[in-house]
């Protein structure tokens, strides 16, 4: 591409994993594009989909349906849409709306570049080939003060959910070399970051099928030895493939956050068996008390739908205890929506939209409670802050997350933003907390660094 660079718009539909190919598109796309919050004035507009639900589908199909008005105003505009929803649908995309130029899937990054110069020459393209082995990834490059990143570091799942669309719109499972997640993590630390998050759809079985075989603790090792790193995240975990060696990690690698999200999806035995997810309630709730005899300052989130097919009354109760006997601090819970080519699909003996509305509405109310009361017990205590920027609320205060992931609001000069500060948490919120930076107590940077310097445990 040659000549004044264009302006391409990203819509981001879905989790973690999708804002991590966003990145990734916009990073591919750099030699003929920058990017612009500005859609109206895009060059390019892409769309990334996510199908895990319905709800969600729905959401891109109604969007891309709107877009034909700006199509018809902009003609010169290329649309596109990549992610789950494109690997799913294809031509079908295609079909549906005259007004899309490119349909890409899940592994079609590396090849954006040509398929949108393609594009632009008037062809209509799809693109969703799903290739063996991991995907290529390019040089990573960071905006000049960025404190977190997402590093991908394996693609698709070999569980088969039955209720999950997953395997069929990103593959079986691939895990990407540790020499390109450790030198990528490394550059991001060189350019001052300090939050790192591994993403993966099930990143308790990284490591199968490398040429040299690496559990994924040990790749946390790697990482956590690291000069420069303050925080190490990772997402998603698959029960039955947490391990204890994984679990004892909490208690020893001091950048590893006191913070998990480990899915349950549900509380009852017999639906966990239909959705064929491998652990039972008790197995579940054993893993859970060991990681807190662990790591008693655990902040754990989980997934939950409700309405399963064939989910009764007594099994929703079972959740509830379920729920009530983990403590979780935090939890996405969703009603079930079929999806394609999966086993649950064909299952007889559907909840009825009503009742999942009024058994999601139960569970939310005590989730909510859980929140709130977890926020509730962190009043008083001073807690780590690494402060990502202003206060949605308000441009006066500052905005940040404790190791455990709660949300903190407190006031102070905005020369701390990309900084690690005290905190006293004063007050609780539903959905955060508020604070008073405790005075003199800025972290030196890099703390990590020092060899000699003490662990940076909370309550573990």
């Amino acid at each position: 591409m040659s000549g004044p660079k264009k302006r391409v718009y990203i819509k981001t539909f879905g989790c973690q994993m999708n804002v991590a190919d966003s990145e990734q598109m916009a990073q591919v796309l750099a030699e003929g594009f920058v990017p612009t919050d500005r859609p109206e004035e895009a060059d390019l507009y892409l769309i990334n989909t996510c199908a895990i639900r319905r709800k969600a589908e729905e959401k891109v199909r109604s969007l891309l349906g709107s877009l034909q008005v700006l199509k018809q105003s902009r003609p010169q505009l290329l649309l596109g849409v990549g992610g789950c929803v494109a690997q799913q649908e294809g031509e079908r995309l295609l079909a549906a709306a005259p007004h899309l130029d490119l349909v890409f899937g899940t592994q079609g990054i590396s090849r954006l570049p040509e398929l949108v110069r393609r594009a632009g020459r008037g062809r209509r393209l799809v693109d969703i080939e799903l290739a063996p082995g991991f995907p290529p990834q390019p040089r990573r490059h960071w905006a000049p003060g960025a404190i977190k990143t997402l590093v991908t570091i394996m693609q698709g799942c070999d569980n088969f959910c039955s209720f999950c669309v997953v395997p069929y719109v990103r593959g079986r499972e691939h895990s990407r070399p540790p020499g390109e997640i450790i030198g990528e993590v490394a550059d991001f630390l060189a350019a001052g970051g300090k939050e790192v998050t591994l993403l993966g759809q099930n990143v308790n079985s990284y490591g199968r099928g490398l040429s040299e075989p690496l559990t994924f603790t040990e790749l946390l090792r790697r990482i956590d030895a690291l000069p420069g790193l303050a925080r190490l995240r990772f997402a998603t975990s698959h029960p039955r493939d947490l391990s204890g060696e994984l679990m004892a990690a909490f208690g020893e690698l001091p950048s590893l956050c006191e913070n998990l999200h480990l899915p349950v999806q549900s509380g009852s035995d017999r639906i966990l068996q239909a959705m064929n997810r491998g652990y039972t309630r008790e197995e579940y709730l054993r893993k859970v008390a060991k990681l807190r005899r662990v790591c008693p300052g655990l902040s754990l989130s989980t997934d939950i739908i409700v309405g399963f097919p064939g989910e009764t009354e007594e099994d929703f109760q079972e959740t509830l205890d379920l729920v009530r006997q983990a403590g979780f601090d935090q939890a996405f819970s969703f009603k079930y929506s079929p999806r394609p080519q999966t086993r649950a699909a064909l299952l007889p003996e559907r909840v009825s939209g009503e009742v999942q509305a009024e058994r999601l509405g139960r569970l939310q109310n005590l989730l909510n409670e859980l929140t709130f009361e977890a926020h509730q017990r962190l009043v008083g205590r001073v807690r780590e802050v690494l402060v990502e920027g202003t206060s949605k609320r308000s441009q006066e205060e500052l905005c940040g997350r404790l190791r455990t992931n709660q949300v903190v609001n407190f006031s102070g000069p905005r020369e701390l933003v990309g900084q690690l500060v005290q905190v006293r948490l004063t007050e609780a919120h539903p959905h955060s907390l508020r604070g008073t930076q405790v005075e003199d107590s800025s972290i030196t940077w890099p703390l990590a660094a020092d060899p000699q310097a003490p662990q940076r445990r909370l309550s573990c």
